[in-house]
């Protein structure tokens, strides 16, 4: 441990464990198949073939008996009064969701990433090495970057769907948040603390000697130009890569709030993370934060109730919070999603006519449309 560092010991020791925990422990499968959730089952054919009044013929001497070679599709009524079973959602059926693996893997990887960081901290807390390299920042950059990964494998699927509609919506919501990053960056930083005046300075006081001495100094203005349309790439593609998700996300909260009617304790953290964005926002608005919260006008004295740094960790630690509650919340988002077979069902009984008993099945089965671009609200 001497000669490797203990930093880099627990970086083995925690891709070790991930590795080989990962088929028996895993994070991301409990989260979803603990047994809390459940889902609803196809109704079978021979159900469906009750309720139509025709039976499945034994053999082929029945089926020439009754005057046809080969079965005919079946159709049953829509407002057929059949019943929706429920079961727990296992692992088996999760593993049928598309990029299953993929958010296991992902999950997991930002868990042990989480654990890291904070073994470092503490690390850093108590011992404080001077020399040493936090190697947290490499695990935190990882998470980030497979995150980007995913987004991208996702909305990949939208441009490669047939029907043209998802593709638009992503590229108008892609130049929409351009513009809105471009606006965001004219802002005064009296207005919204983003930090970017400042960093713009540090960099041009480092650079500029660097400059002069090679005759570059022209380049100043190009290098932050290409930083502000560079970050006003980057709000645009995260804009595009959480257009659908924040479509699924209204839908999911609409869902969950109707099926929560009877516990307003819920209802209230639903709607707190819901809006957690806003309050985020909220605390790095100058008027409305540092100049309310953290500098109070009591009487015609401003009244500090917080010290500079204080401040900073509290934000900080708002944001940990609102984290934790959009996780602890996700359950009930899950299982509103699960509950839109029964709608689905619902739906069809107060149309007329009939109905394929496959649609009636392709219907019920959520899982198998679980984040396929079709089954997000079209537009």
């Amino acid at each position: 441990m001497a000669i490797l560092g203990v930093q880099l010991v627990v970086t083995l020791l925690t891709a070790t464990l991930m590795h080989r925990l990962a088929p028996h422990c895993s994070f991301a499968r409990w989260l979803l198949c603990n047994g809390s959730l459940f889902r609803y089952k196809q109704p079978s054919e021979e159900e469906l073939r009750a309720l139509a009044g025709r039976q499945r013929p034994r053999g082929r001497k029945d089926r020439w008996a009754n005057g046809y070679s080969e079965e005919k599709t079946l159709c049953v009524p829509r407002d057929a009064p059949f019943q929706l079973q429920t079961c727990p959602l296992t692992a088996v059926d999760a593993l049928v969701l598309r990029f299953f693996l993929e958010y296991q893997w992902f999950v997991d990887f930002a868990v042990y990433s989480g654990g890291v960081y904070l073994f470092t901290e503490a690390y850093y807390y108590v011992l404080g090495p001077a020399r040493e390299t936090n190697i947290a920042v490499f695990w935190c950059l990882l998470t980030i970057a497979f995150s980007i990964k995913v987004f991208l494998t996702v909305t990949r699927l939208y441009f490669s769907a047939k029907d043209q509609g998802e593709r638009s919506v992503c590229l108008t919501f892609a130049f929409l948040f351009l513009l809105l990053a471009m606006l965001v960056q004219v802002v005064p930083e009296e207005t919204l603390e983003l930090g970017l005046e400042p960093g713009l300075a540090s960099m041009t006081q480092n650079l500029e000697p660097l400059l002069k001495m090679q005759g570059w100094d022209w380049m100043l203005p190009l290098v932050k130009l290409v930083i502000r349309v560079g970050l006003s790439v980057l709000g645009s593609m995260l804009g595009a890569f959480l257009t659908f998700p924040g479509l699924r996300l209204a839908q999911t909260h609409r869902d969950a709030l109707t099926m929560s009617e009877d516990r307003p304790m819920l209802q209230f953290l639903l709607h707190t993370s819901f809006l957690s964005p806003l309050f985020i926002l909220w605390l790095w608005a100058k008027p409305i934060a540092r100049n309310f919260l953290y500098r109070a006008p009591l009487g015609g004295t401003p009244f500090f109730l917080l010290s500079d740094s204080a401040f900073d960790s509290l934000r900080l630690w708002v944001l940990v919070a609102l984290c934790l509650l959009r996780l602890a919340v996700i359950r009930p988002h899950l299982q509103a999603y699960l509950c839109l077979a029964k709608a689905r069902v619902e739906q069809l009984r107060r149309e007329a006519g009939r109905i394929e008993a496959c649609e009636i099945q392709r219907r019920v089965a959520t899982l198998g449309a679980w984040a396929q671009p079709s089954h997000y609200p079209q537009f």
